[in-house]
C-alpha cells in the first residue's frame, strides 16, 4: 500500500471552530455560491409547469429554508442524521424534468406528494445501502443521469425564447449568450475560487445585458419587502389519493431519489477526504447519516411542495481551496440560507432574472450533469455487457421522450408515463442489468476472522473461484492484490482492544470482471 503524509493545508478540521468572523464570512462566501441555483431551479420547474405567482414565492421560500435546515442536519451529524461535515445542500436540478412534468400532469398537490413517497424510499436506501447497489449500478445510474439531459434539455431551449410582450428577441439571444459565453469561458480558463463563482458570474453579465433591453423585471423588486414570508395560502397542500397519475410518475421520482442519493454517497466520501490534516479511511456511518439527512430534506421538500434537494459537491472544492472543514461553518451557511429566506426582496432580486438568462444557466448544469452520467458508465471500465445496456436503454429512451417510436401505443401505456425518457430508459436499463446478473454464474462467499492471519485463505478461495471461472493467472494476481489491500485497511480500522472481528467476502465475476463485496464485524 502507498504511504499517505499528513495534509498542511486544513487549518480547521470538522471539530474545531474558527473565529467567529471567519465562520459568518465563509458562510456567506458559500451561501451566495449556491443560492441562485436554489432560487432557480424550482423558478424554472414552477414557470415551464404552468405554476402560479403566489405558488412559485412559497416554493422558493421553502427551497431556502428547507436547503438551510439540512444543510445543518448535515453539519451537527447528531442521532445518526447528518455527515458531520460541511455538505452544502440545495435543490436538484436532476428533478426539473419530472417536477415539471408532475405539474403540467396534475398540479403541485401530486407533486408534493410523489416527493414525499420517493423520499421514504430513500430513507429505506439508506438503510439497505449495500442491497440497492446491486441493481442501481453506475451503468443504471449513469443512464439514467444522461436521459435526464435529454428530457430537460428542449424544455430549457424553449424557455430562452419566453420574453415579456413588446421586448426584443434579439435582447433575449444576446442575453442569453453573454450569459452563457461567459460561464463557458470562466469554468475553462479561471482557476481556484474564481471557478466556483463562473455560474453567478456569468448570470450577473447576462442578467446586466438584458437591462438594456428591459427585461429585467426591476418593478418587483421594487415592490418586494425586506423582511416577511409568502401567504400560507401558496402551499398547495399533498394529494394523497395516489391517482394514476401519480403511479405513473413514481417510478421516475424513485430513479432521480436514487440517483440522488448515490450522488450524496459521493459527495460525503469526498467530504471525508479533505476535511482531515492526517488522511483516514471513509467511515460508513458518515455515509449513511448523509443519506439520512437527505432523504429528511427531501422529506421535507414534499411537504412544502418545492423540489427536492441533494448535496452540492461545491462543498469539497470550497473546503479544498480555504482549509476550513469545521462543523460550524456547515451551521452558520444553514442559518444563513433560513435568514437569506425571509427577505422577500433579496429572492425577488434572484426571479426578475429573465427566463433566457436562466435557460442559459441551467443549460450548462445540465449539460455537466450529462457528461457526468456518462463518467459514471466508464467509471469502472465498460465491456459488451454494460455497453448493451446503456446504449439500449439511452436510445430506447430518448426515442420515446421524443415520441419516435410507436406513439399511438405508448401514449395510452401507463397513463403516459412511457412517454417520459427518464421511467422509460431507466426501466428498460434494470430490467437488463436483472438479467445480466441472472446469467452471472454464482455468487460464492467466505467467511473468516478479521485479521492478517486470513489473508493464505482469502487468496486460496479467490485462485479457486478463478479457476473454475477459467480467469487469467494475471488477473487473479489482480484480484488476489485487491483482497489483500482491502484487508489491510479493515484491518488497520479494527479496534485493538477488541478480540478478532468476522470477515465474510462475496465474490462474482465472468471472464473480464470481478465484483468483490466485504462485509466487516468486530466482535463484542
Amino acid at each position: 500500500m502507498e504511504a499517505t503524509t499528513p495534509s498542511t493545508d486544513i487549518r480547521y478540521e470538522p471539530n474545531e471552530t474558527p473565529p467567529l468572523p471567519l465562520t459568518i464570512g465563509l458562510g456567506f462566501q458559500m451561501a451566495l455560491l449556491s443560492i441562485a441555483g436554489i432560487v432557480l431551479t424550482p423558478a424554472v420547474v414552477i414557470r415551464a409547469g404552468g405554476g402560479s405567482d403566489e405558488y412559485l414565492a412559497w416554493a422558493v421560500f421553502a427551497a431556502v429554508v428547507v436547503s438551510g435546515i439540512s444543510t445543518i442536519l448535515q453539519a451537527l451529524g447528531k442521532f445518526r442524521i447528518g455527515a458531520g461535515y460541511v455538505l452544502l445542500m440545495g435543490t436538484s436540478g436532476a428533478f426539473i424534468g419530472i417536477c415539471i412534468g408532475a405539474l403540467n400532469e396534475s398540479g403541485p398537490a401530486t407533486m408534493a406528494a410523489l416527493v414525499i413517497v420517493s423520499s421514504l424510499l430513500q430513507l429505506l436506501f439508506a438503510t439497505k445501502l449495500s442491497k440497492f447497489r446491486r441493481v442501481l449500478t453506475p451503468t443504471v445510474t449513469g443512464t439514467v443521469i444522461m436521459l435526464i439531459a435529454v428530457t430537460v434539455m428542449p424544455i430549457l431551449f424553449e424557455m430562452m425564447s419566453q420574453i415579456p410582450e413588446g421586448t426584443s428577441l434579439s435582447g433575449a439571444a444576446i442575453s442569453a449568450g453573454t450569459a452563457l459565453i461567459v460561464m463557458v469561458l470562466l469554468a475553462i480558463k479561471a482557476r481556484g475560487i474564481l471557478r466556483l463563482w463562473a455560474p453567478m458570474i456569468g448570470v450577473l453579465a447576462g442578467t446586466v445585458v438584458s437591462g438594456f433591453y428591459g427585461l429585467y423585471d426591476v418593478q418587483s423588486i421594487q415592490d418586494a419587502e425586506w423582511i416577511g414570508i409568502p401567504s400560507i395560502a401558496g402551499w398547495p397542500g399533498m394529494d394523497l389519493t395516489f391517482s394514476p397519475i401519480f403511479w405513473a410518475f413514481l417510478p421516475a421520482f424513485i430513479f432521480v431519489t436514487m440517483i440522488g442519493a448515490i450522488e450524496t454517497v459521493g459527495d460525503s466520501i469526498a467530504i471525508q477526504r479533505v476535511s482531515w490534516r492526517n488522511p483516514r479511511a471513509s467511515d460508513f456511518r458518515t455515509v449513511q447519516g448523509a443519506l439520512m439527512a437527505d432523504g429528511i430534506g427531501n422529506f421535507l421538500s414534499g411537504v412544502t411542495a418545492t423540489i427536492p434537494n441533494t448535496t452540492y459537491s461545491s462543498s469539497v472544492s470550497v473546503v479544498e481551496l480555504t482549509g476550513v472543514a469545521s462543523k460550524a461553518c456547515g451551521v452558520a451557511i444553514g442559518v444563513i440560507f433560513i435568514f437569506l429566506s425571509v427577505n422577500p426582496k433579496f429572492l425577488a432580486a434572484i426571479l426578475a432574472i429573465p427566463a433566457p438568462v436562466v435557460g442559459a444557466f441551467v443549460t450548462v448544469l445540465i449539460a455537466m450533469l450529462f457528461v457526468l452520467g456518462m463518467k459514471i458508465v466508464i467509471q469502472d471500465g465498460i465491456n459488451y455487457r454494460s455497453g448493451l445496456i446503456c446504449g439500449i436503454s439511452f436510445w430506447i429512451g430518448s426515442g420515446l421522450q421524443n415520441r419516435a417510436i410507436f406513439p399511438e401505443f405508448f401514449d395510452g401505456l401507463a397513463a403516459g408515463a412511457f412517454e417520459n425518457g427518464m421511467v422509460s430508459g431507466g426501466l428498460i436499463a434494470i430490467l437488463l442489468t436483472i438479467l445480466s446478473e441472472l446469467t452471472l454464474k454464482a455468487r460464492k462467499r467466505i467467511q473468516t476472522s478479521l485479521n492478517i492471519e486470513a489473508l493464505p485463505e482469502l487468496q486460496a478461495f479467490v485462485r479457486k473461484f478463478s479457476k473454475s471461472h477459467s480467469w487469467s493467472s494475471g488477473f487473479t494476481m489482480r484480484v488476489e492484490g485487491a483482497v489483500e489491500e482491502a484487508l489491510l485497511i479493515l484491518c488497520s480500522q479494527t479496534d485493538p482492544d477488541k478480540k478478532d472481528g468476522v470477515l465474510q467476502l462475496m465474490i462474482k465475476g465472468e471472464s473480464d470482471r470481478a465484483t468483490l463485496e466485504f462485509d466487516a464485524a468486530e466482535s463484542t
